[in-house]
């Protein structure tokens, strides 16, 4: 099997470092991206800006292939279409035919058996399904990352009574204001969810109200307390995005956003046109014209399912790799570098990688995706002392006390599942483009 390709899946940061690494040890690899770019998926939200300098957002092994051609990193802090158009986008052209475009992945096996059958099975490839289409593998690393799964509004991780029907209305990534003006302006938002996604979100709306009178956002959390929510500040060993909760907290003038603790959405109902929220205890929300969701995401394993995975029940990510991530037993939001040995499966050669190795758990950063794929590509190749060596320092968030899935703070445990919803005023500030 040793002339078969590793195949990986998905050509976003984590996928292409991979077949840089691969490359770089003499491995051929196969990258199948869905979409019809490099990045595709970081494209989608090209309007955003990285709280992660440039250092550290390209991988050693794809700076080591890109350099010769003449290119040098940039400097500052990129938004997403910067990333890509100045990193993704050349890293792919040097990979060249090493990537492929509009090939989605509908299902892995091993060849000839199915995930009941032992006899034989250490001794057959890995089959990657296309549309028609079957390649044999010696190892993937499955790359695709999160994005196209997020979390539903519902407060028990299923859609809320009525999302569904009232789709035009729901967005499920921070507004493109650029574009998306109309749609917001003058408007009254909810937004739910309590990681940076949310607090750039508001930001961006509270500024939008400034600037549009009548323009109202309510958030929603389903922490019974504001509590740490705002990150660790000038704790956070990543400047920017202990600035954005400090701006989020500090630079307020009252009546921007009304923020409302405990409140688990179980149904969405149509009135007069707009939409009203209700909880799960029965509590009602004045009636709001659009809704954001930013309550995180969850790996799409549906074409995995013929491949043996040892995944947490919890948090669908990698058995060994959850204790180190979940947001339950964790009061500080660090976990130490990792690779193969936290990321194999009982299926010899199948790897999760980047975003969808954490399965729900939050707070993913590009680093740690570039050190796995290092580690995982060093075990596929052999070189077994190299996989298990660590070779990256991960910042600290500075923040302690709960994660951004916690219901509830530590501090605050009078408030948790089943206390009324608060409500009180915030005001926040936007934050200034980085560059």
């Amino acid at each position: 099997m040793s002339e078969l390709p590793v195949v990986v899946v998905g050509a976003g940061p984590a996928g292409l470092a991979a077949a840089a690494h691969l490359l770089e040890r003499g491995v051929r690899p196969l990258v199948l991206e869905a979409g019809s770019r490099a990045g595709a998926a970081v494209a989608e939200w090209n309007y955003v800006r990285l709280f992660s300098q440039w250092s550290e957002l390209v991988d050693p092994a794809a700076r080591r292939l890109l350099e010769p051609t003449g290119w040098r990193a940039p400097e500052g802090y990129p938004t997403g279409g910067e990333w890509v158009s100045r990193y993704l986008e050349p890293l792919a052209r040097v990979l060249g035919e090493y990537v492929r475009y509009d090939a989605r992945v509908v299902g892995v096996a091993r060849r000839g058996r199915d995930r009941v059958v032992d006899a034989g099975r250490d001794g057959e490839p890995l089959t990657v399904h296309l549309s028609g289409e079957r390649i044999e593998a010696r190892a993937v690393i499955d790359a695709s990352g999160t994005w196209g799964s997020p979390n539903p509004l519902g407060g028990d991780g299923l859609p809320a009574l009525g999302e569904l029907e009232a789709a035009d209305r729901i967005a499920y990534r921070v507004p493109d204001l650029a574009v998306e003006l109309e749609r917001y302006a003058g408007k009254r938002i909810a937004v739910a969810g309590s990681g940076h996604s949310a607090l750039t979100a508001l930001v961006v709306l509270a500024e939008l109200a400034e600037r549009h009178p009548g323009t109202h956002v309510t958030w929603l959390l389903r922490r019974g307390a504001v509590g740490s929510v705002f990150g660790g500040g000038e704790a956070d060993q990543l400047p920017a995005r202990g600035a954005l909760g400090l701006r989020a907290k500090a630079a307020a003038r009252a009546g921007n956003v009304e923020v409302v603790t405990g409140f688990r959405t179980a149904s969405v109902e149509s009135a007069g046109g707009r939409l009203v929220l209700a909880s799960q205890d029965g509590h009602r929300l004045d009636a709001v014209d659009e809704v954001v969701v930013l309550t995180g995401f969850r790996p799409d394993l549906s074409w995995l399912s013929e491949v043996r995975l040892e995944l947490d029940p919890v948090l669908q990510a990698p058995v060994r790799l959850a204790p180190l991530i979940d947001p339950n037993a964790h009061s500080c939001g660090t976990v130490y570098p990792h690779g193969a040995n936290e990321l194999r499966h009982p299926e010899p050669g199948v790897y999760l990688v980047g975003m969808k190795s954490y399965g729900r758990a939050p707070t993913f950063l590009t680093m740690t995706g570039y050190e796995q794929v290092r580690s995982v590509v060093a075990e596929i190749a052999g070189d077994h002392e190299a996989a298990g060596r660590v070779e990256l320092t991960l910042p600290e968030t500075g923040v302690c006390g709960g994660a951004g899935v916690f219901d509830a703070e530590p501090e605050a445990a009078s408030g948790g599942c089943c206390a009324a919803p608060a409500v009180s005023e915030l005001a926040l500030s936007a934050p200034r483009a980085r560059s």
